[in-house]
């Protein structure tokens, strides 16, 4: 048995998690959450309900990053007109291939960071393009990297008594190139592997580069090995498919599973990197050409 209870203030929401003499956990989609509980995972005291806390359904442009609050839906980022540019695109990518459509419109992008799960697409994609999570307790508030938030399987840097209220990713520019691309046996599994990439080309050639793998370690991974490789080249299919072996060889740590062992994840990341960057190189090729012809 546990208690309930659900506040309807961030304060009211942290003072709950802050009392010292129980166990408590928060839920908002609940869709890792529950099934965890209902096999006796996980056996909380204390479920703190946040749907009804004011301010956390927030999403929209603030400065040059996107704000995302705790309760915002997998499903909003399926709208075209959700977040703009490069960005949207990646999310609309990456979200179609969350599950199905009754966990989309319950989970939530704030949910599956603090869940941390390996084969989490929204995991690889925060650590990749360098998101801030923002966390607060009983003690005040802090802004938390993705990459040193990550820490395991389920282990993040959030403290027991802290609550995600939102993270923030940077907006991507126009020079900017996406790609998302996940391999899975079914359309229902968990990610085999997963890759998320995002290319800019200036003066024809590659100035930066975000490469976020899903389920290619315990963890999220950021590429860099293979990021690097492609800095100051043209973006030829060669070079993708040269990054890919990078990628498989020095950045990828893949743990075995029942289906995939750790050889065939490694391959596959060779083979999904240099696809998904080959879609980001295509999506920058079409912006360049709309700019262009939007100058005429």
């Amino acid at each position: 048995m546990f208690d309930y209870v659900a506040p309807r203030s961030v304060r009211e929401a942290v003072d709950a998690l802050g009392d010292p003499g129980r166990s408590a956990v928060v839920i908002a989609g609940g869709q890792s959450l529950l099934l965890e509980m209902h096999l006796a995972r996980r056996r909380p005291d204390l479920v703190v309900d946040v749907n009804r806390v004011a301010g956390l359904d927030g999403l929209g442009v603030d400065g040059d990053s996107l704000r995302v609050g705790a309760l915002v839906r997998h499903a909003a980022f399926e709208a075209p007109q959700a977040v703009p540019g490069p960005l949207g695109t990646l999310f609309r990518q990456a979200v179609t291939n969350i599950a199905h459509p009754p966990i989309r419109a319950r989970g939530t992008l704030v949910g599956s960071l603090a869940w941390a799960h390996p084969a989490s697409e929204w995991c690889a994609v925060a650590l990749s393009l360098d998101a801030d999570i923002a966390l607060q307790d009983s003690d005040g508030a802090r802004q938390v990297p993705a990459g040193d938030y990550f820490q395991g399987p389920h282990r993040t840097a959030r403290r027991p008594r802290e609550l995600i209220t939102s993270v923030r990713f940077p907006l991507l520019g126009d020079d900017t190139g996406v790609g998302f691309i996940e391999h899975r046996r079914t359309h229902f599994c968990f990610a085999t592997v997963a890759v998320s990439a995002t290319l800019t080309v200036r003066d024809g050639v590659i100035s930066d580069s975000r490469i976020g793998l899903v389920n290619a370690s315990d963890r999220p991974v950021r590429a860099r090995a293979a990021e690097q490789s492609l800095i100051g080249a043209e973006p030829i299919d060669d070079l993708f498919s040269h990054a890919g072996r990078v990628a498989a060889e020095q950045d990828a740590a893949p743990v075995a599973e029942p289906f995939a062992d750790a050889g065939y994840k490694r391959q596959a990341v060779a083979v999904l990197v240099g696809r998904t960057l080959r879609l980001a190189a295509a999506d920058q090729r079409s912006r360049a050409t709309e700019r262009t012809e939007g100058l005429r």
